[in-house]
């Protein structure tokens, strides 16, 4: 893979850090935060202060992910930390559900990399990206649009990739690059946020037991279901009922 940064120049390289950190604070559908080597928050955008608990900057710095998000979600953000800081590996297109206090949940793409220091890794940094709703503009529209009709009307059982691109006329990869393009995910993670998204609506608008809505979105039981729900979304799907009903 290129360097993308093997042309700067001594002086640029030094002046970079500072210019970059006051460039993602202008961010507004990104989070973005570093943390040193043992998980505490050493630097944050605002908008990563506008899902945690705290409402100003100074309030995150030194504390780490246990003492600013709800359990199921912290739990997840520290051990994706410990893999990251244990392996010295990054850690891309991670889905996650995230729901700002008092705010609407939304589908985010984590990625975290490793701060390396003369052979040692001192810390990570992270960015959480908001995969919003864009317009999908200059995409062919009645294709994807089948293509989500099909993931919609199907969500009960296995939904493989070529079957989504015979559905569009494409090959998998004009399906990849036009799913990705449209919509920021992979056509896999398409699929699992929406039968995350129909989960959602089931448990919060029945009263089916949680075997069946696992079956009824696809999982082959309800542990399986119950443990991707619970990765995605921090929070188990009782909780989530319970909380959806007060």
């Amino acid at each position: 893979m290129d360097d993308p940064f093997e042309g700067l120049t001594p002086p640029v390289a030094a002046a970079l850090p500072q210019a970059m950190l006051a460039l993602v604070n202008e961010l507004t559908t990104t989070m973005f935060c570093l943390k040193d080597a043992q998980s505490r928050y050493v630097a944050v955008n605002a908008t990563f202060v506008q899902r945690t608990n705290v409402r100003s900057q100074r309030q995150v710095l030194g504390r780490t992910a246990t003492e600013l998000f709800v359990p199921e979600l912290a739990e997840r953000y520290e051990e994706q930390d410990g893999q990251v800081l244990a392996t010295g590996r990054p850690l891309r297109n991670e889905l996650e559900l995230i729901r700002p206090p008092g705010g609407v949940a939304r589908w985010y793409l984590t990625a975290k990399h490793p701060l390396v220091h003369e052979g040692a890794t001192v810390g990570l940094v992270s960015i959480s990206q908001d995969l919003g709703n864009d317009d999908v503009r200059d995409v062919d529209m009645v294709a994807l649009g089948r293509v989500l009709e099909f993931i919609e009307d199907h969500l009960d059982g296995p939904i493989r990739v070529p079957q989504l691109a015979q559905v569009a006329g494409w090959g998998a990869d004009a399906l990849e690059r036009r799913v990705r393009r449209a919509f920021h995910r992979s056509p896999g993670q398409l699929v699992l946020t929406a039968r995350i998204d129909r989960a959602r609506t089931l448990l919060t608008r029945s009263d089916a037991p949680l075997a069946q809505i696992a079956l009824d979105v696809g999982f082959y039981d309800q542990a399986a279901f119950s443990r991707t729900f619970a990765r995605l979304t921090g929070q188990t799907p009782s909780q989530f009922r319970r909380a959806g009903r007060t």
